[in-house]
């Protein structure tokens, strides 16, 4: 019975993390699917690059909310239940999971760097505010969101292993650390080429309206 509730658990975590706020979040408010400019990512990040800030921040706060609310409503309401730490851990990676391969989205997702940060958080208060502290502090000096998240995805696992213990949080830490790095890959790349776009710019193809066709205006133009 109570592996059975695990796995419906981790199903419902799934499905609520397969809900890509990005693209819902800009389809309401007018804006161009973020799959379509940019780096493609349906993140907050890549939402940035639009031009419009309120739907970065709403894009981040529900995509960290997915990753949270399932976890803590394990912890709070799963005890009586038999579900521990071991099925919060599940339920977060689960949640992280959908985020990255969505099944509502054509399994097209994003990297999962709000929805870990909700997962942690959940699981451990203080280690979120330490690996929070580490996004904020590269992203500042370097300006580069994705190395922010590469960093930060390394550090979390160590953070819980030295400072607190290992279990199923530190398991799952390490899962989506992993998966964090391999989904960072192009960015990766692009930060060794010198190439990657930094905090705060802008896609044009997103920020400015498609150009016309140029034998279009060579045609006015004999006109």
């Amino acid at each position: 019975m109570q592996t059975a509730l695990s796995l419906l658990a981790a199903l419902a975590g799934y499905l609520i993390g397969s809900l890509s706020f990005a693209v819902i979040v800009s389809r309401a408010m007018g804006l161009s699917d973020p799959r379509s400019y940019g780096s493609g990512n349906p993140g907050a990040t890549n939402v940035l690059r639009s031009g419009n800030k309120a739907a970065a921040i709403l894009t981040l706060v529900f995509d960290a909310l997915k990753g949270y609310l399932p976890v803590l409503a394990v912890l709070v309401w799963g005890p009586p239940h038999g579900l521990e730490e071991g099925t919060a851990a599940l339920v977060g990676l689960a949640a992280f999971l959908g985020h990255l391969w969505p099944v509502f989205f054509r399994f097209q997702g994003g990297k999962g760097v709000a929805t870990a940060a909700g997962v942690i958080f959940a699981l451990n208060p203080w280690l979120g505010v330490a690996t929070l502290a580490t996004w904020v502090i590269i992203a500042a000096f370097s300006r580069y969101s994705s190395l922010a998240a590469i960093v930060s995805a390394a550090f979390a696992p160590i953070y819980q292993l030295l400072i607190w213990e290992a279990g199923p949080t530190a398991l799952t830490l390490i899962i989506m650390g992993l998966l964090l790095v391999w989904r960072h890959q192009a960015n990766i790349k692009k930060l060794l080429a010198g190439t990657e776009s930094k905090l705060g710019h802008k896609a044009g193809s997103a920020a400015s309206p498609v150009s016309k066709p140029h034998h279009a205006t060579k045609a006015r133009k004999k006109t």
